[in-house]
């Protein structure tokens, strides 16, 4: 059992959770979060935590965003694009039960307002900005890391808000770099 509530869009992710692990959810029903689910999940975060887990796409980082800043201190867990896509649908509910296990055992913290630990020259560097690559290179870095797709801008937010180092930056990076696409 999961001690804290995870936060979905949809009746369907609940289901596809449920099949995964032990845990309650809180609905949002989809990308206009009401005050109310605010509320309630306010009141999980209170009163055993929460953790966001939307799916990989514009609207679920829409979600992810609104609760988040309504509801400081959630935790994040991300299913890469490519583990929540079937017959070209991208959700939660679309993961194997093996891909939301991973995602919530590998939940991430964010410190708002805390330090860059990686510049935007490191990204740069990296491949990460301006780059012929440079989102292809941002989804691999992103699913490595278990933070997500993002652009360039929220790249340089995540990597601080979940307090990244710079070894595990160069870790990931190396994986990259091993895996055939250059800078």
């Amino acid at each position: 059992m999961i001690k804290e509530v995870i936060v979905v869009e949809g009746k369907s992710d609940t289901i596809a959770i449920k099949r995964a692990v032990q845990a309650d959810t809180i609905e949002t029903g989809g990308s206009a979060v009401d005050k109310k689910v605010i509320a309630k999940i306010a009141l999980a975060m209170e009163r055993r935590g929460v953790i966001i887990l939307t799916d990989p796409d514009h609207a679920g980082e829409r979600i992810r965003k609104i609760v988040s800043s309504k509801v400081p201190g959630c935790k994040h867990a991300f299913i890469p694009e490519k583990d929540a896509t079937r017959k070209g649908d991208i959700g939660v509910e679309n993961a194997a039960p093996e891909a939301i296990r991973h995602a919530l055992a590998h939940v991430h913290t964010s410190f708002e307002g805390a330090p860059a630990l990686i510049g935007l020259d490191d990204l740069m560097a990296a491949g990460m900005l301006v780059h012929p690559q440079a989102a292809q290179r941002r989804m691999l870095l992103g699913n490595l890391l278990g933070i997500g797709y993002c652009n360039g801008k929220q790249l340089f937010k995540r990597l601080a808000m979940f307090g990244i180092t710079r070894e595990e930056f160069a870790g990931a990076l190396a994986q990259i770099e091993q895996g055939g696409i250059t800078s």
